[in-house]
C-alpha cells in the first residue's frame, strides 16, 4: 500500500470516529431532552384532568391542609419486567409525583409515563380515596400526616389494585414540592425534592 493512502484511510478512520463521537452526543442529549419535555407534558396534561364521580359524588373543591405537590423517588435494584399490561399502581423505581388539590388527587410515575387521578376527601386525621378508574367501586381509607413538608399515609383499608395502590402510597414519605415558608420560596434557599422543578 502507498504512503499516501494509508495515510488517507488512517485520516478517514479519525475523521468517521469523530463523527460518531459527536453524532452520539449531539443525539443522546436530544433523546434525554425528548424524554424530559414527554415527561412535562404528560404531566401537565394530567393537572387539566378531572376525575369522573364513578363511585360518588366529587367533593366541594375546597382547600385541604394537604393540598399541594409531593415527590418520592423509589429506589429499586432489579431491573423492571417487561410487561403488555403491568399492574397498576405497581412500586416500581424512580420519581412519583403526587399532586392533592381540594379534593382531586393524580399521582404519576416519570420513567413508566403510568398515571390515575381521582378523588379524595380528608375529615380529621382520615384520608379517602375515590373515583379511581383504575377500581372505581373501591374507596380506599388512610390515616395521613404532614409534618416538616413529609407526608405520610398510613393504611387502614384498601383493597385497589390487589392492595398495590396502599403499598404505593405507604411505602415512603411524600416529599412536599412546596417552600416550607414565605422566605425560602422567595430566595429559593431551601432544599427541594428531585423533579419537583416542574410541579
Amino acid at each position: 500500500m502507498f504512503p499516501g493512502k494509508r495515510s488517507a484511510i488512517y485520516f478517514f478512520a479519525i475523521a468517521l470516529g469523530l463523527f460518531f463521537s459527536t453524532a452520539a452526543d449531539i443525539f443522546g442529549a436530544g433523546c434525554e431532552e425528548a424524554r424530559d419535555s414527554s415527561v412535562e407534558a404528560t404531566w401537565s396534561e394530567l393537572l387539566l384532568r378531572m376525575p369522573y364521580p364513578h363511585r360518588m359524588p366529587l367533593p366541594p373543591a375546597e382547600s385541604t391542609p394537604i393540598d399541594g405537590t409531593y415527590a418520592k423517588r423509589e429506589s429499586k435494584d432489579e431491573p423492571r419486567v417487561p410487561c403488555r399490561r403491568c399492574p397498576d399502581y405497581a412500586v416500581e423505581g424512580g420519581t412519583w409525583k403526587l399532586h392533592l388539590d381540594k379534593g382531586v388527587f393524580r399521582i404519576f410515575h416519570e420513567a413508566t409515563g403510568w398515571k390515575s387521578i381521582g378523588s379524595f376527601v380528608i375529615s380529621g386525621e382520615e384520608f379517602s380515596i375515590a373515583n379511581d378508574p383504575v377500581c372505581h367501586e373501591v374507596v380506599g381509607r388512610y390515616t395521613w400526616n404532614l409534618e416538616n413538608g413529609r407526608l405520610v399515609f398510613r393504611v387502614i383499608e384498601d383493597p385497589c389494585a390487589i392492595e398495590l395502590r396502599a403499598k404505593n402510597l405507604t411505602s415512603l414519605p411524600w416529599l412536599s414540592c412546596q417552600a416550607p415558608d414565605r422566605e425560602p420560596a422567595m430566595t429559593g434557599h431551601w432544599l427541594k425534592p428531585a423533579r419537583c422543578d416542574n410541579e
